[in-house]
C-alpha cells in the first residue's frame, strides 16, 4: 500500500496537550494509534487526557528547551514511528527589536525541534516519520517579524536537509496559516482576539481563520504517505498566495 495504516503505531507529539498538537493527537487516536504526549503543564496535559478519552494515551511534562530533559525523556519512551513537535512559545518584533526578542523564536522553536529530533532519531522506526512545525510567515512575512520569518524558514530548510541525513526516516514540515487556537494572543481578551481573527480572515484566500483539526489533518499525512519527504505543506488558506 502507498499509506502507512496508524493502527498500533507509538505516535510522539511535543506541545500535544492543546491546539494543534491535540488535534492531531485525537485523530491518530481515532486510527488506532497509541499516543504519546509531552509539555510543559502537568495540569494542561492531564486536562488534554480527560478530553481526548483514549486508554492509549501516556502523558509526560517537559520542557523542551531543556536538552537533558529532551534526551531523558527519549530514552525512557524507547522504540516508536512518529514524531510532530508543534510545541512552541515565543514573541516577534521589528529589527530593532532587543537581541531577546529576535533571539526568540530560534530559542522556543527551532532549537527545540533539532534538538528534538536529534534525541529522537536513534529511537524512531526506519519506516516512520518526522514533522516538524513552521508557519507561512517564512513564505509571506509581514513587517515587525523579520526573526520570525527567518525561524520559520530556518525550520522548513531544516526539514529538507534531515529528510537526506536520516533517510529511510521521512521528515516534512508543516507550515500553517492563522489557526484558530487558545495559544494565539493567549494573555489578550476575547475582543482583541475576535479582531485580530477578523483582520486575518481578510489576507487570505479563503477568507476565513483555519481550524486545528485542518492542520492536524495535514499532519497526519506526512505521518501516513510512504512517498513524501523533504517537502513542506502549507494549511493557510492560501495566505502565502494573497
Amino acid at each position: 500500500m502507498s499509506t502507512i495504516s496508524l493502527k498500533n503505531q507509538r505516535i510522539v507529539i511535543i506541545g500535544g496537550s492543546s491546539g494543534i498538537g491535540l488535534a492531531t493527537a485525537k485523530q491518530a487516536l481515532e486510527q488506532g494509534a497509541h499516543v504519546i504526549i509531552a509539555g510543559r503543564s502537568k495540569d494542561k496535559l492531564d486536562s488534554a487526557k480527560h478530553t481526548l478519552g483514549f486508554d492509549s494515551v501516556e502523558t509526560y511534562p517537559l520542557d523542551n528547551q531543556d536538552e537533558v530533559q529532551l534526551k531523558a525523556f527519549f530514552e525512557k519512551i524507547g522504540k516508536f514511528d512518529h514524531l510532530f513537535t508543534p510545541g512552541a512559545s515565543y514573541v516577534r518584533g521589528p529589527i530593532t527589536s532587543s537581541l531577546e526578542i529576535a533571539h526568540s523564536c530560534f530559542n522556543a522553536k527551532f532549537w527545540p525541534q533539532y534538538n528534538a529530533v536529534k534525541f529522537a532519531a536513534p529511537f524512531i522506526n526506519p519506516n516512520g516519520s518526522i514533522v516538524l512545525m513552521s508557519g507561512a510567515f517564512s513564505q509571506r512575512p509581514l513587517a515587525d517579524g523579520a526573526s520570525y520569518a527567518a525561524c520559520n524558514g530556518a525550520i522548513e530548510s531544516l526539514g529538507k536537509a534531515l529528510a537526506v541525513e536520516l533517510n529511510p526516516i521521512r521528515v516534512n514540515v508543516i507550515s500553517p496559516g492563522t489557526i484558530h487556537t487558545s495559544f494565539n494572543w493567549e494573555d489578550a481578551d476575547q475582543e482583541t482576539r475576535d479582531k485580530a481573527y477578523e483582520g486575518y480572515t481578510k489576507i487570505n484566500i479563503l477568507g476565513r481563520v483555519g481550524q486545528a483539526d485542518e492542520a492536524a489533518h495535514t499532519t497526519i499525512y506526512l505521518m501516513t504517505n510512504r512517498y513524501t519527504t523533504g517537502s513542506t505543506l502549507f494549511p493557510d488558506g492560501g495566505y502565502i498566495l494573497r
